[in-house]
């Protein structure tokens, strides 16, 4: 077994987990990777505790798809009260924290996943194209003449947020404030009394919308869970709830991010920019390669280990905390080659932005359609895109999972 050196010590100065690493983590990621593919690293908002990260490809695709001996479902083996402070945070917060498909296995995974799957198949996806289009296009509209707008908040946030209401029935009136309250779940941490308070204005609203439905169901997605739920297919009233907010929130901000940091990427490499504007065949190639280099999800839910285990030339204990790295095994130098390089034309990408195993993105599909429609529109319309600030003004939010940048100035 190889005898990894220790990142939780002051010494490797590993501060992953800190506010000032959503702008970069990468050289964090590179050093933790050098170390080996599994490595010690902080227990986030712990006192000395330690977890796993996984840093490299092959470990990671072995964690994701090992639902057995590494499981979301913090009920079976949180030993060490991980969510012990997040719980107390969220008590309030029903819609937000209940059980939903992202924190358990089967078969309850099967059975929650199975009853949203038909609205991101991709042939009901891609029936979607004209009105992502349309979206998209009047967004455009409303600053086209003006000349400069704010990317993430005139057009990378609004697109996916009202492509995923339309889909729920969430009414227009709602969504602009449903974006405070993302912000809310993307920044912070225990103890910042305002993100409590938007979390549980969050939950609330989804409560509120839910009973709002139940009396006067639509064509919607919302409706149809509801009708699903009566019907017998055993969705419990707090399995609704989380199903509704998980739809919201995952529906829209990992999208929004993605646009906003893809586009920052492609304005850091002109070269790659210019390759693109001339050959817009390329863009759904670029948005994979977008996703691989600088994606918009860090890691994905932790795992808990449910047996000892080996890993990576590890020992790994039962009920310790697996952190997988997507960030860092997208990276990976042996599964990439010049992987800290944009390649918007790179073959075989076989990146893992979406993750991996059943818990597999339900709306890669969804978001890879609304990437593709987001930049040909944008740089269609727009060819003479470029930043409207100075490049180190440009300011990114994140949390222990998700980033993305706070606003984006650009002009055309």
């Amino acid at each position: 077994m190889n005898k990894q050196p220790d990142m939780t010590s002051g010494g490797a100065a590993f501060n992953f987990f800190s506010n000032q690493s959503s702008e970069n983590p990468f050289p964090l990621l590179a050093m933790a990777r050098s170390m080996g593919a599994v490595v010690p690293v902080p227990l986030p908002y712990s006192e000395g505790q330690k977890a796993w990260m996984i840093t490299r490809m092959e470990e990671a695709v072995q964690v994701l798809k090992d639902s057995k001996r590494f499981t979301v479902d913090r009920r079976a083996a949180d030993s060490k009260g991980f969510f012990r402070q997040r719980e107390r945070e969220f008590a309030d917060a029903p819609g937000l924290l209940g059980q939903s498909m992202i924190s358990v296995d089967e078969p309850d995974h099967r059975r929650l996943r199975g009853l949203v799957s038909k609205a991101f198949t991709p042939k009901y996806i891609q029936s979607l194209r004209p009105s992502i289009q349309h979206i998209a296009d009047e967004l455009l509209d409303r600053v086209q003449d003006q000349g400069h707008m704010d990317l993430v908040h005139d057009y990378g946030y609004p697109l996916p947020i009202n492509v995923i209401s339309d889909m729920l029935g969430v009414p227009k009136k709602n969504r602009e404030q449903i974006r405070q309250w993302s912000e809310a779940l993307t920044t912070g941490g225990p103890g910042d009394e305002q993100r409590r308070k938007r979390i549980q204005a969050f939950s609330n609203y989804i409560v509120e919308l839910v009973a709002e439905k139940r009396k006067n169901p639509q064509d919607d997605l919302i409706s149809q869970l509801i009708q699903a739920e009566t019907e017998g297919d055993y969705l419990s009233e707090p399995e609704l709830l989380s199903m509704v907010g998980l739809l919201i929130f995952a529906g829209h901000e990992t999208t929004s991010n993605l646009i906003g940091i893809g586009t920052l990427v492609l304005l850091d490499n002109p070269e790659q920019l210019a390759k693109l504007k001339a050959d817009m065949s390329l863009i759904p190639s670029a948005v994979e390669e977008l996703l691989r280099i600088n994606g918009p999800v860090l890691m994905p839910a932790p795992r808990f280990v449910t047996e000892d285990t080996e890993l990576g030339g590890q020992h790994i204990g039962k009920g310790d905390i697996i952190i997988t790295a997507l960030a860092s095994a997208n990276r990976d130098e042996t599964q990439f080659s010049q992987s800290d390089e944009l390649d918007i034309a790179r073959d075989l990408n076989r990146h893992i932005a979406f993750g991996q195993g059943i818990h597999i993105c339900l709306g890669a599909p969804l978001a890879r359609l609304e990437g593709d429609i987001a930049f040909t529109t944008l740089l269609r319309r727009m060819p003479d895109l470029r930043l409207n600030v100075p490049r180190e003004s440009v300011t990114w939010r994140g949390s222990l999972n998700l980033r993305g940048l706070t606003s984006l100035p650009v002009a055309f």
